[in-house]
């Protein structure tokens, strides 16, 4: 289940990132030392935005009580067991049972509650009835929260305890970020506070909240990743001893070995450390400094010892890791952390996933002749196609991009007309014939009047434009030459019906008249969807401005205010194109590999 999200925005911080803390906190709370800590830690964590709501929670097991009496009925004794004085008992029972335990849970959230009022932030009551574990579970995936924080350990808790049967239930359970806390006496925001990422977008979430935090505290943050490079030499020496000469063979052993020694383990190194440079990007565009190590070793082994080493006052994991199923309610690495670790403990839910150049720059790699593949595609598409196929890779779990990677993604993204237009495209690239100049016969000629007419769009690009439309008329209707009649429609003021947009207006609004310079410049949108957005958007500015006619200086505002709500629809997606429509996402800004000049879909 996915938590409701309500969380408060920190406006000063980057705006292209989720810099969100928590608004909506649930406390478990028993009067024990954790929970008072966990209760101190609420307070802390709702002092940093605005309109916080604290709820108090403590679940009393009535009816469990009354059970258990009604088993030890038979072992009192002999005077208490006659029928009148039994139903007395059970009277007197009852009502303290009911009574009681009420009591105690109103005791339990009034001193909550008082704490709240001194520090001027909302507080709620939450007193449950049932089971502890699965009560306490149940309302925090109510979506009602952001936050849960509890003590490690309880009143139950013995010498040697490190953290209680309810706590271990419920972390697994919650489906929203969970605060565990383990050292009463120790405020989480002294700091250090550690991140651990994986690669996984749980940890990238953890590791905005790590962010998030170290600003508003002012305290160090250091992001660590671990990997194992030692367990595949395990591993391989294992299956080595129990295999057959001819098994070996078979196998190839040595080769593996090698393979996982030479390519694999470094690759494993690479991706991990790709994935702390991603975080020093995240931080960066935070506005905060981090310190960045890379550890080796069995990852919980290696996050512990390293824990143990800088003593934070907080660990911030993604509850589950790269690998995880839908199947699994907490990754493994993380249970031995919130089981062994001293330290306050954060898992985190929260998920954010970076920019997909962000991450492929660091952790992806692409073979020669995957890199000779990409050079045969049109240098004005061939940006937007890397960036397909790298998602294409990254959601396929590669981090090496093959030249058949290549050809997967491009089958896949592609719909069949398109890789066929882009094929006949490439080909033409090839053969040299989108770089030749036309042969003298295949040029058509213009007349004077015609080039007079022509010349009087000032405007080279639109001038182009509509040289080439006037062309096509011509060779329409089988002439040898471009006359006057051929680019005349294009020039008029009162341009054809078939050449001119409708009204793109609500039903009633004034008709918008369009000058051919105006629409020229629309025609060079791409046509469809994007040519019809662009139009309404122009029209709708002209209206917006007075302008009884669409000039160009009014088509190029319009354009300029069509990029705009583009861009901010579109700001951030990083999903595949949906089925049908362009897979190298026309439309986004795209980077020109030649010439670093943005270009987008309206010019």
């Amino acid at each position: 289940m996915t938590s409701q999200v309500s969380l408060a925005v920190a406006e000063e911080f980057h705006p292209s990132l989720d810099t969100r803390l928590y608004q909506r906190i649930l406390v478990a709370l028993d009067s024990s030392d954790h929970a008072n800590a966990a209760m101190q830690s609420a307070t802390e964590l709702a002092d940093l935005v605005d309109t916080p709501v604290i709820t108090g929670s403590h679940v009393y097991a009535a009816k469990l009580h009354d059970m258990r009496f009604r088993q030890m009925e038979g072992g009192l004794p002999e005077q208490f067991r006659q029928e009148q004085e039994l139903e007395r008992q059970r009277d007197v029972h009852d009502d303290l049972i009911t009574r009681g335990l009420s009591i105690i849970t109103d005791s339990y959230l009034d001193q909550a509650a008082n704490e709240c009022e001194r520090l001027g932030i909302d507080f709620k009551r939450s007193s449950l009835e049932g089971k502890n574990y699965r009560e306490l579970t149940r309302e925090t995936n109510s979506g009602n929260y952001d936050l849960l924080i509890m003590g490690a350990l309880g009143l139950g808790s013995i010498k040697g305890s490190r953290l209680g049967t309810v706590c271990r239930r419920v972390a697994r359970r919650s489906a929203i970020d969970t605060l565990v806390i383990k050292e009463p006496e120790r405020a989480i925001k002294k700091g250090p506070i550690v991140v651990a990422v994986d690669g996984s977008a749980k940890s990238y979430g953890g590791l905005l909240t790590g962010l998030a935090l170290s600003k508003s505290w002012q305290i160090p943050v250091k992001v660590i990743a671990a990997f194992d490079p030692y367990y595949h030499y395990v591993a391989f020496n294992r299956i080595a001893g129990v295999l057959s000469e001819e098994a070996g063979k078979v196998f190839k052993f040595k080769d593996q070995e090698k393979l996982h020694e030479e390519i694999i383990d470094s690759g494993l190194a690479k991706i991990y450390d790709g994935h702390l440079a991603v975080a020093r990007s995240i931080a960066g565009d935070f506005g905060v400094e981090i310190e960045t190590e890379l550890l080796d070793g069995k990852p919980h082994d290696a996050i512990e010892r390293y824990v143990k080493k800088i003593k934070p006052s907080l660990l911030i994991v993604g509850k589950l890791g790269i690998h995880a199923d839908d199947e699994l309610d907490i990754g493994g690495n993380s249970e031995h952390l919130l089981e062994n670790v001293d330290c306050a403990i954060l898992l985190s839910m929260r998920e954010y996933q970076p920019k997909i150049d962000v991450v492929s720059g660091v952790t992806t790699s692409w073979t020669h002749e995957a890199e000779a593949r990409m050079d045969r595609v049109p240098s004005f598409v061939r940006n937007m196609a890397r960036m397909a196929i790298m998602r294409y890779a990254q959601e396929h779990g590669h981090t090496v991009i093959t030249q058949k990677i290549v050809d997967e993604a491009t089958a896949q993204l592609m719909p069949n007309h398109a890789e066929q237009a882009m094929g006949e495209i490439v080909a033409a690239y090839d053969a040299g014939e989108l770089k030749r100049k036309p042969a003298a016969e295949e040029v058509m000629r213009w007349s004077d009047e015609a080039v007079a007419l022509l010349r009087t769009v000032e405007d080279l690009s639109v001038r182009g434009n509509l040289s080439m439309r006037a062309e096509k008329k011509a060779r329409q209707e089988k002439c040898d030459a471009v006359e006057a009649k051929h680019i005349k429609p294009f020039l008029d003021a009162e341009a054809p019906d078939s050449a001119q947009p409708a009204a793109a207006g609500l039903p009633g609004s004034p008709e918008i008249h369009w000058q051919a310079a105006a629409l020229a410049r629309l025609m060079r949108v791409p046509e469809g969807f994007m040519r019809d957005r662009c139009k309404q958007s122009i029209e709708n500015f002209a209206r917006q401005n007075g302008h009884a006619e669409v000039t160009l200086d009014v088509a190029e505002n319009g354009l300029k205010q069509a990029r705009g709500e583009m861009e901010k629809t579109m700001m951030g997606k990083s999903e595949p194109a949906a089925k049908g429509g362009c897979p190298f996402g026309f439309g986004k800004k795209a980077q020109n590999s030649q010439d670093g000049n943005p270009q987008d879909a309206s010019q």
